[in-house]
């Protein structure tokens, strides 16, 4: 079995925490501030149409991944897991959102364990880069140029 591998990366933004859940939990949104470059919602969620057991196909280059929304946790917490996309078992990530001075602090997590061996620096490598580039655009999305990452 392999081992579980734990990424997590943070940015500070300007933007109130309601708006930036606002974005997370808005699929057509994301194109707009992530590196994903299309979202289409293969299945409605409670409450429809993004909320939990929503499915969602995510297409950046020829790569889709389809990720389905676990919790949701109103201005605080938006959480999925990978159903297919990614060589990895597991993948389960959140977001999290809490207030800071000046702004929002958000810190995405995500956890999994790769699928062929030895591949798990690699896979961290390329997911915690993805990851960054959706919490740095998250942040600077409603905040202008005062993203930053921590």
């Amino acid at each position: 079995m392999a081992k579980r591998r734990e990424i997590r990366v943070e940015a500070r933004s300007t933007a109130p925490r309601g708006a930036l859940y606002g974005l997370l939990v808005d699929s057509s949104s994301w194109p707009a501030w992530s590196p994903i470059e299309s979202v289409e919602l293969e299945r409605e969620g409670d409450p429809p149409p993004d909320g939990v057991g929503a499915i969602r196909r995510n297409t950046r280059g020829r790569v889709v991944g389809r990720d389905e929304i676990t919790e949701l946790v109103d201005g605080e917490r938006f959480a999925y897991r990978s159903l297919s996309g990614l060589p990895v078992r597991d993948y389960r990530a959140a977001v999290e959102l809490s207030d800071v001075e000046g702004g929002t602090l958000i810190v995405w997590s995500a956890g999994f364990e790769p699928k062929l061996p030895g591949s798990g620096p690699l896979l961290v490598r390329g997911l915690r880069g993805f990851l960054g580039e959706c919490a740095e655009g998250l942040a600077g999305a409603l905040a202008g140029d005062s993203a930053t990452r921590l």
